[in-house]
Formats: structure tokens, sequence, C-alpha cells
């Protein structure tokens, strides 16, 4: 996928204001309309214009593609960051972060950036209040999930100053982590949103888990990776698992092969009920890399009747 550079499509400069990007989209589009343009690639150029503008002409999603800063350049490989949108407070409905309406064709970058709910549908009036509740995407270790925390959270905001030129405002606040929250759970911090009619909206923090060394989560579960000996797997053996708060010591059965499952009841995120914790054998053989150990393989090869491939019928 390559990267767009929308200030490049509509010729006009990073810190252009609002009414210069208007009236430089109005110009190109008239230029490369399809109905009328005579120019080569007229109708894939006018859909370039319309994407460009669509990102360009609101604040939040400007905001949040110059984010990405300007050491990219048009044409480049790219992939959004793993931390993209994160700590972005947007203003809207919460169901996705950019808009609502599933209307038009857009690029594979655009939809990267913003998803299909990036699309817009009527655009609000200039004048029309902005809806009072905010959401944001926070991202938070596993541990805190488990064991609960408080901790201070920095969100940057769109904001418009006179001349039409966006900046992103940073605000902190401290937020309570409830233990056992879910990844895609949303928390609500009342009072903390937009100004409205009557009362100051709610802010909306969507909680998404970082990466763990050890467990994966899926719903309240983990799962985790256990490396095992073959003498392990076959003669049954007791081994020291990691789980949340310590260590326990887990059976792993004679006869277990790699891809085995084991599950370990209410070792998983805290909740009603608790998650479980699997543990998934993985066998590690040991390597045949001096004279004794080649030839102990060379004997259970030659001793033990054993044929791999027997369920295949090679």
């Amino acid at each position: 996928m390559q990267f767009k550079d929308y200030y490049q499509v509509l010729q006009v400069a990073r810190d252009a204001g609002d009414e210069d990007i208007k009236r430089a989209y109005r110009k190109l589009a008239r230029k490369y309309h399809p109905d009328v343009s005579q120019e080569p690639q007229a109708e894939e150029r006018f859909k370039e214009l319309g994407e460009a503008y669509e990102v360009l002409r609101d604040a939040e999603k400007r905001a949040a593609y110059d984010r990405l800063g300007a050491r990219w350049q048009a044409g480049q490989e790219f992939q959004p960051p793993p931390d993209w949108g994160s700590g972005f407070e947007f203003s809207g409905d919460g169901q996705a972060p950019f808009g609502a309406d599933d209307t038009g064709a857009f690029s594979e970058f655009f939809e990267s950036l913003f998803g299909a709910a990036g699309r817009r549908g009527p655009r609000r009036a200039a004048d029309a209040p902005a809806p009072a509740d905010h959401h944001a995407r926070i991202d938070i270790d596993l541990e805190d999930a488990l064991q609960g925390a408080e901790r201070t959270i920095t969100l940057q905001s769109p904001q418009v100053d006179a001349a039409g030129h966006v900046r992103l405002v940073e605000r902190s606040l401290r937020v309570r982590i409830p233990a056992g929250v879910r990844e895609g759970q949303r928390l609500r911090l009342a009072g903390q949103g937009g100004a409205g009619a009557g009362r100051a909206g709610d802010l909306y923090l969507e909680i998404r888990l970082r990466p763990h060394r050890i467990w994966r989560v899926v719903g309240r579960d983990l799962y985790m990776t256990l490396a095992v000996a073959p003498w392990e797997a076959a003669l049954g053996a007791a081994v020291r698992v990691p789980v949340p708060g310590g260590q326990i010591e887990l059976q792993v059965p004679a006869g277990s092969q790699s891809g085995g499952r084991l599950r370990v009841k209410g070792r998983g995120l805290p909740g009603q009920p608790a998650g479980d914790l699997y543990v998934e054998l993985q066998l590690r053989l040991p390597p045949a890399d001096d004279a004794r150990a080649a030839e102990l393989w060379r004997r259970m090869a030659a001793e033990v009747s054993f044929d791999p491939r027997a369920e295949t019928g090679a």
C-alpha cells in the first residue's frame, strides 16, 4: 500500500487554512470533472481530489492524518503505525472514530487510517452544535487489566483557529482502570466530554490491550505457549507455569502431543465469571550437536517402534 500526500493532491501547503483548501478543491474539481474534462485519467484524478478533500476539510480527520508527520512521501510503502489513533479525542456517536456513513469509494490507504466508517454522510452545518460526548482509544498494559490501576493519560483533540488552521490541544486526565476490563470495552468519564446544551458531555475511553510477552487475550481468557521436552510429553511431568500473580505447578499428562491444550480454570481476566488460562504445548527437541547426543538419537531411532507418518500412508 502506498502513502497518499493529500496536501500534494490538492496542491496546498500543510498549514493551509479551510478557505484555501476549499478554493483549491473547487478549482481542481472543475478541471478534472470527468463529465467535462479532457485531461488524461481525469476520473481517477477527480476521485483522488475528493478523497483528499474529505480528509483535509474535516478538522478531526485532518488532525489525525497530520499526526503521521511530514516524513512520509507520496508513493512510499506504508502501513499505519501500531498505535495509530490511540490517545486521539474525537466527537460524535462513538460508533467509529471518524464518521458513520458507508457511502462512496475510497482508497485502501484511506480505509487503513479511517476505516469504511470514515466515509462521511451529510456534513454538519458550521453553526450546528457539536455532539457533547467525546470518544478516545487508549492502550493499556495487560497487568492493568488484570489487577486494576490508576493512570494519567494524555489525550489530543483538534481545534480550528480563526484562520481555519487545525492544531492539536493536549489535556491530561487521571483514570481508574477497573480490574477485568476487556479489549474494546468503554469506560465512561462523566462530564469530561465537550460542552453541550445544558451540561457537559461525557468522555468514553475505548480500551485496547498492548501485546504481552507471555499471554494472548481472547475475551476474558488468556492463552500461552509452553515449551516441553519430548520425555516430558511422553512420560508426563510437573512443570512450573507463569500465571497472573505468580506461578503454579501444572501436570503435563503422559502421551501429550505438540499442540495439545491444558486449561487452568479461573486464571484469566477477573470477572463474573473469571476467564481461564489455556496452555498450549509445544515440543522442543534437544539438538544432536555433539557425539553423545547424536548417539542417543540413533539408539532411539533403532530401538523405538515409531512411524510419524503412519496416518498419512506415506
